[in-house]
């Protein structure tokens, strides 16, 4: 199971996060502050973070330079989620190390696209160091899906929502969503965070095809 980790001092937009993401099936653990995030990453190393930037007892930005100077988590995909998304303040968290923006107001759609995007571009590097560990999933993959549901799977990693799906594959939303639906029962995915580790999978058989 993925973990991630919530800072957040507003309650409606963590408690939105929080339940959407514990119901596809995320560990999710959350702060209210800047400070009592890296107490939180100090207790355990989480898959990935979402940070608000303005938020009291240290800011995001100052929470992901704690992070990033920390050999043990500067690796760990980070996301700002926030309402500020002016230029300025865009270039200055990818200067940072940010990996991503996630603009407020959002979907749960967007939510998840984006934390399962982050996380499979993380475990994709990290798979190809120990391709033996997937060999079975590999061929599950392969004997279970088609060429055409293997590329959705592509693009959910690659953080597509399923109306930008559609629109990229000329089909229809219900298409897409009958797609995904196909997709998860035959790889017996029961929520976000298990389609997001088969979607990993088909990066690992897209390269290896190729």
């Amino acid at each position: 199971m993925y973990s991630i980790l919530i800072l957040e001092d507003d309650a409606e937009s963590r408690f939105y996060m929080e339940f959407f993401l514990k119901k596809e099936g995320f560990d999710v653990r959350c702060a209210l502050d800047g400070q009592s995030g890296l107490d939180l990453l100090h207790k355990k190393r989480p898959d990935l973070i979402l940070c608000d930037i303005m938020m009291p007892n240290l800011d995001g930005h100052t929470v992901l330079e704690t992070v990033r100077k920390e050999r043990a988590f500067a690796d760990i995909p980070f996301i700002f989620v926030t309402g500020r998304v002016d230029r300025d303040d865009v270039r200055r968290g990818m200067n940072e190390g940010a990996d991503d923006y996630l603009p407020k107001p959002f979907t749960t759609d967007e939510l998840l696209a984006s934390v399962s995007s982050r996380i499979c571009r993380h475990e994709v590097i990290s798979f190809h160091q120990k391709k033996s560990a997937f060999q079975k999933e590999r061929e599950i993959l392969l004997t279970k899906t088609s060429k055409r549901e293997r590329e959705i799977l592509l693009l959910v990693g690659n953080g597509g929502t399923s109306k930008e799906i559609a629109k990229q594959l000329f089909v229809s939303l219900k298409t897409v969503e009958r797609h995904r639906e196909n997709i998860m029962k035959k790889l017996n995915a029961t929520n976000a965070a298990t389609l997001a580790r088969w979607a990993i999978i088909a990066e690992l058989v897209k390269s290896d095809l190729n």
